[in-house]
């Protein structure tokens, strides 16, 4: 029997079967790609990671180097305590692994509310965040020598989320590095956060004070002086530099219980 090309029938037919075979080829698509995606975004936070420490590296290189020097990958509870290291080649597919832990989702989803709700109030936000199902990642890092480790973090800024990575020194009191990032920032204004000026501040800094957790305070620029806990904050930016410096007195305050266990050991 022939077809009537000229009906209505055929005509709803044909776009249907478009739509499926174009649906199909765009799922193809985007499965072939995701694994690039995800090597990109592995990539990326590798080169990050190593730039807290001042390793220098590329999208092309990033892997050898990190596998090379983050010697070992420490996921902990909010009570410091692990519970699991992984020091085998990082795998971006790998779910145990705590590289691949997306701490910008956790705090989107479990502490961004806490964070506002609670932001006058530093012990009970600590309290509720510890209450959290999440978990901390935690690279111990080796390098020429000197063992570092860095600490990921998430907070906001004026526009949108904020984040970075805070390396210790091995006596884990004294900052080694630092690397800022942000995705809506003002740019000339909070957006500095990512600058060489602003993130170089933080080496040489102390996040205890007579042996008492005080992290490192972004403070008005201009007024952080010679202080050991306090760095210059960005000139009008003033909301920016408050996101993160709460972003770093919550996340160390977190990995603090991890640092004394390891300091009395």
């Amino acid at each position: 029997m022939a077809i009537n090309k000229e009906g209505s029938a055929y005509t709803f037919g044909f776009a249907a079967l478009m739509v499926i075979i174009t649906g199909a080829s765009l799922a193809l698509v985007s499965l072939g790609l995701s694994s690039n995606i995800k090597k990109n975004e592995a990539d990326k936070k590798m080169m990050d990671i190593l730039s807290s420490i001042n390793v220098e590296s590329e999208r092309t290189n990033a892997a050898q180097i990190f596998n090379s020097v983050v010697k070992e990958r420490i996921l902990l509870d909010a009570d410091g305590t692990v519970i699991r290291t992984m020091n085998t080649d990082v795998d971006p597919a790998n779910l145990e692994d705590p590289f691949n832990v997306d701490v910008q989702k956790d705090y989107k989803q479990k502490i961004s509310k806490l964070v506002q709700a609670n932001k006058n109030d530093k012990p009970v936000l600590l309290e509720k965040v510890s209450e959290q199902d999440v978990q901390y990642p935690l690279f111990r890092c080796e390098k020429e020598g000197e063992t570092y480790y860095v600490v990921p973090m998430v907070g906001t800024g004026l526009w949108g989320p904020v984040w970075g990575y805070i390396a210790m020194k091995d006596d884990l009191k004294t900052v080694y590095g630092a690397s800022f990032d942000h995705k809506t920032e003002t740019p000339g204004l909070g957006a500095e956060i990512k600058e060489d000026f602003f993130e170089k501040q933080f080496t040489g800094k102390s996040i205890y004070e007579d042996g008492q957790y005080v992290s490192v305070s972004v403070v008005k620029a201009g007024k952080a002086g010679d202080s050991e806990y306090a760095v210059d904050g960005i000139t009008g930016g003033t909301i920016t530099s408050t996101g993160v410096s709460e972003m770093i007195y919550r996340t160390l305050a977190i990995y603090d219980n991890y640092f004394k266990t390891q300091r009395a050991s």
